[in-house]
């Protein structure tokens, strides 16, 4: 299976700027006027622009406003503070403080287009240092 991540946005240009300088990603193929593929993460990244107001999933009509999603995206990077500080720079914004766990740090922010997302930096182990092993057969947790 391969994964492509969709972000929609209002304005490509404002997208490109604020991905570019917030998570180090570069600029690939455009797809025409409305679509810009960004480079430098694990998984291909599309930037699609969708103005306001438009039709999104079902009934839904897009908005831009901070908004909540069941799916998202978290951003494993080597130092969470510098990231951060990083993100702020190119557009983001904050929401509540870094922090800890046994496997690492976490931030949340938001792009400038209502998009939440994680800065998580692993130490040590990171998840290993949490994580059970499923047994394939059964289903059940070592």
């Amino acid at each position: 299976m391969r994964l492509l991540l969709n972000i929609d946005v209002p304005d490509l240009a404002t997208a490109e700027r604020f991905y570019v300088e917030a998570f180090g990603l570069r600029p690939g193929r455009r797809l025409g006027d409305g679509v810009l593929e960004l480079l430098g993460a694990e998984v291909p990244i599309f930037l699609l622009a969708n103005d306001p107001g438009t039709p999104a999933a079902g009934d839904d009509i897009r908005d831009y406003a901070r908004h909540w999603s069941p799916l998202h995206a978290d951003v494993v990077v080597d130092d969470v503070d510098a990231a951060l500080s990083r993100a702020l720079g190119a557009g983001a914004r904050q929401e509540g403080d870094i922090r800890d766990a046994d496997w690492g740090r976490i931030v949340t922010i938001a792009d400038p287009f209502g998009h939440g997302w994680c800065l998580l930096q692993f130490l040590g182990r990171g998840y290993d240092h949490i994580a059970t092993t499923v047994q394939p057969s059964t289903g059940t947790s070592e």
